[in-house]
């Protein structure tokens, strides 16, 4: 079997102790320990945390009271980047800081990752999180009430010792009704509150030299984490058909297989569990996306969708496992993950649940640049059968089927 790199579980720091709070809640205790941007539509809201990569933290529906989406690591937020850590403080391989939106780069593994140093041996000790995708902050450009601007430069290198001289955009902006109807092709009821935005995210080559398959690419990365629940299911459609042209319509071996009560392959969709209970992680190679995930989380009355225009001109994507790879560009565009304990006796990192897309590797020349958009949705109702409409349509599942997936 092979190696995956486990992706946040090998990182020591501290464990968020409090309970999810409402969005106002969230966003004072926010406030107090970094700058946000709060952009606001309606009632609709999200808080931008600059200092953390441009990363959104949480989001709301409901305006101050309603709930809070972002998974938030309150204890390590409090105490923040130190400048002179004592040894329990250090957080020597990353800041698990949570935030329901982050910017990261791909490969994290393999003859071209970029989270460990020239010829070092693929294993914990030599894993890191570069700088700037982990303590160094962006750059706010612009910020209006709906939407801010951010941007990066800076340098990477990977296990190959290729140099990467990179500059990064990221915008966030709310959607407004008329978008966030037409994204989901249906009329959102009265009842059904919504908060949406679009991120969009650009990397370009500012170096001399052209990124090439044989020195190793990079990808745009985007991870969500969200607050588990008992009853929280996630929902992958994928397109069906022969699985040696398409590949899997699952890969479930990052961690070891993930058993059957906690993964479900339906007509069409497949179903994962969220309940931050047991550590896995599942993903779609690019043949089988069709760009949406989404998850229905009982306890919040709240369906969540992430959506990506999937590109119809490559399936090469980055591969993230630790080891020397035979397929480098053989990685999925769609995962999500479950948090849970790493090893017996030790407790999760949340817990917490993401779901990730990714963009193809970019092959760039000097000056070229690579976009990658993705749109985040949480609706809130107690009407189970209006949201059912809409998660139908884009998950291939009712809230009714999505609940069944595991009782």
């Amino acid at each position: 079997m092979k190696t995956y790199l486990p992706l946040l579980l090998l990182a020591v720091c501290p464990v968020s102790a409090e309970p999810p709070a409402p969005y106002a809640s969230d966003l004072k205790f926010l406030s107090a320990h970094t700058k946000i941007i709060e952009l606001s539509r309606g009632r609709a809201a999200v808080a931008i945390a600059p200092a953390f990569q441009a990363r959104v933290m949480t989001s709301t529906a409901d305006g101050p009271t309603g709930s809070s989406y972002g998974w938030l690591n309150y204890k390590l937020i409090k105490q923040g980047i130190l400048a002179n850590p004592t040894a329990e403080q250090l957080e020597s391989h990353i800041y698990v800081f949570g935030g329901e939106e982050r910017f990261w780069l791909g490969p994290e593994g393999g003859q071209y990752g970029i989270f460990f140093p020239k010829d070092a041996a693929f294993d914990f000790a030599h894993w890191k999180t570069p700088p700037a995708l982990d303590t160094e902050a962006f750059e706010t450009v612009s910020a209006t009430a709906t939407q801010a601007e951010f941007g990066k430069s800076f340098a990477v290198a990977n296990h190959s010792g290729t140099r990467f001289e990179v500059a990064v955009k990221r915008s966030i902006r709310l959607l407004s009704e008329a978008e966030i109807a037409t994204l989901l092709g249906v009329e959102v009821p009265a009842q059904v509150h919504v908060v949406a935005y679009e991120t969009t995210n650009t990397l370009t080559n500012r170096g001399s030299q052209a990124w090439t398959p044989e020195t190793g690419l990079l990808s745009i990365w985007l991870l969500g984490m969200y607050q588990p629940s008992p009853q929280t299911v996630v929902a992958i459609p994928f397109v069906q058909g022969d699985a040696a042209k398409l590949g899997p319509a699952v890969n479930d071996a990052y961690f070891g297989k993930v058993p059957a009560n906690r993964l479900k392959v339906g007509d069409g969709v497949i179903f994962f569990k969220g309940d931050g209970g047991q550590r896995g992680k599942i993903g779609v190679p690019p043949l089988r996306s069709l760009g949406v995930a989404g998850s229905f989380s009982p306890e919040q009355n709240a369906l969540t969708l992430v959506c990506y225009e999937p590109p119809k001109d490559t399936t090469r994507y980055v591969n993230s496992a630790w080891e020397k790879q035979e397929n480098p560009y053989g990685g999925d565009a769609i995962n999500s993950y479950n948090d849970g304990s790493p090893e017996p006796g030790k407790p999760p990192l949340g817990p917490f649940y993401e779901i990730e897309t990714s963009s193809p590797a970019a092959a760039l020349a000097p000056g070229a640049s690579i976009t990658h958009r993705q749109t985040t949705l949480h609706l809130a109702s107690g009407d189970e059968a209006a949201l059912g409409v809409i998660a139908k349509k884009q998950l291939r599942a009712t809230i009714k089927e999505i609940r069944a997936a595991f009782e």
